[in-house]
């Protein structure tokens, strides 16, 4: 294990200016983000990157956290490993997804280690551990075929075996919710609870809405309107990702319009992305996809589990499990189907916040990893 800190050269930073004032824009028809990204606003947005946007500003940023890499199995494994400041940390395993970055968690991370200094009562303060997805950001990607989400969740639990800990609790959203579901399958005497801010289940075989409640047969109309409308990207990084990646790796006004376009749909932002995120914490996640060129082996994993579903989704986590549900989330099975796959032990709803709960709502997502903490860890 090895200490790690970002630094990317002023060489690529001089790349991407230079890339973007040399961005051929297409045209547009029809509303503001009808057909997808809104031109005036990506072009803008672009300009903000290649002319305002101070990359070594974020970096430090995100460099005020212990970070390291280690070598397990054959990946080079990028983590951070914030210890809590009173030296009583409960260890916190916590994941993030696509297209996302350890970046999302730059707000949440002091909620937890240091609770005091953020006028929060507590008894419970964590260590945090967060890594980089194989194949995202400063990982290294799969060498060969395979590395799944069940993969995934192999490779955490023996960093955190690595670190010393027999025993933690787990958080994650997006693939870091199927990853930290796995987990609790496959690892149920390691891991104590699993908290997740995003859920997929399954409908039961017989009756699938028995049970189910008027405000969540919305939830499910909402969800099978992005079943419909909203799961293109999923379809070409689940059969071609090769394929868009050359685009996406090579044109930085490409891969800003193609991540750009889920913060706009999957925040709680009423339209406007930055009622949820601020340009600098969109472009910094951006960001890390460009000079890591890490774009096209993130979306692999999409491959690799629609490819063999078996690595995609377990059948049955018994661990303690805890449901964030916010309200701009872009799927809300019932929770009659999620106590047939999860033991479900706290179900809370939020009355604001979207898809990267964690960089929108970061005070009401460590509250809630908080309580689940306090009925189950001893």
């Amino acid at each position: 294990m090895k200490k790690f800190s970002i630094d990317i050269h002023q060489s690529q930073v001089d790349d991407l200016k230079q890339r973007l004032n040399q961005t051929r824009w297409p045209d547009q028809v029809g509303d503001p983000w009808q057909y997808g990204t809104e031109l005036n606003y990506i072009k803008d947005l672009c300009v903000y990157w290649g002319n305002e946007f101070d990359w070594y500003q974020q970096q430090s940023l995100l460099n005020q956290f212990d970070q390291y890499k280690t070598e397990i199995e054959d990946f080079d494994l990028h983590f951070i490993y914030q210890k809590a400041v009173n030296g009583k940390g409960i260890p916190l395993l916590l994941t993030h997804g696509w297209p996302g970055s350890v970046w999302e968690f730059y707000k949440i991370i002091p909620l937890l280690t240091d609770p005091e200094s953020h006028g929060i009562d507590s008894k419970y303060s964590f260590d945090v551990i967060s890594p980089s997805l194989p194949g995202y950001g400063f990982s290294s990607a799969a060498k060969l075929p395979g590395c799944d989400a069940k993969k995934m969740a192999t490779l955490f639990n023996q960093l955190m075996k690595k670190l010393g800990y027999e025993t933690y609790m787990a958080q994650g959203g997006d693939w870091g919710a199927i990853i930290t579901s796995w987990i609790g399958a496959q690892y149920p005497d390691a891991v104590k609870g699993i908290h997740l801010n995003m859920l997929a289940a399954r409908p039961p075989k017989d009756n699938p809405m028995q049970g189910v409640t008027e405000a969540e047969m919305e939830d499910l109309m909402r969800s099978k309107e992005f079943q419909d409308k909203g799961t293109g990207y999923q379809k070409i990084q689940g059969t071609k990702p090769q394929t868009l990646g050359y685009g996406l790796n090579d044109s930085p006004a490409g891969l800003a319009a193609w991540i750009t376009e889920k913060f706009h749909a999957w925040t709680d932002c009423n339209g406007s992305i930055e009622n949820a995120v601020n340009r600098d914490e969109l472009l910094t996640d951006i960001s890390i996809y460009w000079f890591t060129q890490s774009i096209t082996s993130s979306m692999r994993l999409y491959y690799e589990v629609f490819g063999n579903p078996k690595g995609g989704m377990a059948e049955r986590i018994d661990v303690p499990t805890a449901y964030a549900k916010f309200p701009q989330e872009i799927m809300h099975p019932p929770r009659v189907w999620a106590e047939q796959t999860y033991n479900i032990q706290q179900w809370n709803e939020m009355d604001k916040g979207g898809h990267f709960a964690a960089l929108e709502q970061p005070q009401l997502l460590a509250e809630d990893i908080r309580k689940l903490t306090a009925n189950i860890w001893t």
